[in-house]
C-alpha cells in the first residue's frame, strides 16, 4: 500500500493500519450507523468489508480512507472517526467504474461538520489528484442526513442513475453527482 495521508483543518485522512480495524468496527458497527447500510455486520461481513477496502487501494490507488481527528484537544481529539474517500462504483445494477465518494462516521462524530470536511477533501482529491471527470455518491432516500450532505457539497440528484439493489435493504439506491466544472465553480 501507498503511504497516503491528507490533512484538513481538523482531520487526517490516511491509509488503514492493522490496529484500526477493531476500533473502526467497534465504533461504526452500531444500529444507528448501520441503519441505512444493511444492518449490523457479523464477523464474516466485517472481513468482507475489510477485504473490499484494501482491494480498492490495491486496484485503483484510493479507497475509503481512515478519518482521524487531529490530536489537538478538540472534540474526539486523536480518535478514529470512521472512513471517507473514493472507490470505483461497483454496486450491482448501478453505474459501474465511476469515481464514487463515500463516508461512514461513528455516532459521536455526527453533527460536528467532520463528514462535510472529510467529503470536501475527498472531492478535491478526486478531481485534483485522481483526475476524476465527475464523482458520484450513493445512498437511499430515507437517509436524509447523507443526501443532505451531498447537496451541501454541491452535488446534484441524478434520478436517471437510481437503481434497485438489496445490499442496503429494500430501498432504491439514489445517486448524486458533481462534475469537475461544477466543483470548480463552488471553490
Amino acid at each position: 500500500m501507498s503511504d497516503f495521508r491528507h490533512e484538513t483543518e481538523r482531520l487526517i485522512l490516511r491509509d488503514w493500519r492493522e490496529e484500526d480495524w477493531p476500533v473502526f468496527f467497534r465504533h461504526t458497527n452500531t444500529p444507528a450507523v448501520m441503519r441505512w447500510l444493511g444492518g449490523l455486520l457479523d464477523e464474516d461481513k466485517k472481513q468482507w468489508v475489510r477485504g473490499r477496502l484494501e482491494g480498492y487501494q490495491r486496484e485503483s490507488g484510493f479507497t475509503f480512507w481512515v478519518v482521524e481527528r487531529k490530536p489537538d484537544g478538540g472534540h474526539l481529539s486523536g480518535e478514529l472517526l470512521g472512513f471517507c474517500g473514493l472507490k470505483l462504483s461497483n454496486q450491482e445494477g448501478g453505474p459501474m467504474g465511476e469515481h464514487e465518494a463515500g463516508w461512514r462516521l461513528r455516532e459521536e462524530a455526527w453533527g460536528h461538520g467532520y463528514a462535510r470536511e472529510a467529503a470536501q477533501a475527498t472531492l478535491a482529491l478526486g478531481f485534483e489528484r485522481f483526475d476524476a471527470p465527475h464523482i458520484l455518491a450513493l445512498t437511499v432516500q430515507p437517509n436524509t442526513a447523507s443526501w443532505g450532505l451531498m447537496e451541501r457539497l454541491g452535488m446534484q440528484r441524478r434520478a436517471d442513475l437510481d437503481f434497485a439493489n438489496s445490499d442496503f435493504g429494500d430501498d432504491t439506491i439514489i445517486v448524486y453527482a458533481i462534475t469537475r466544472k461544477e466543483w470548480e465553480q463552488n471553490q
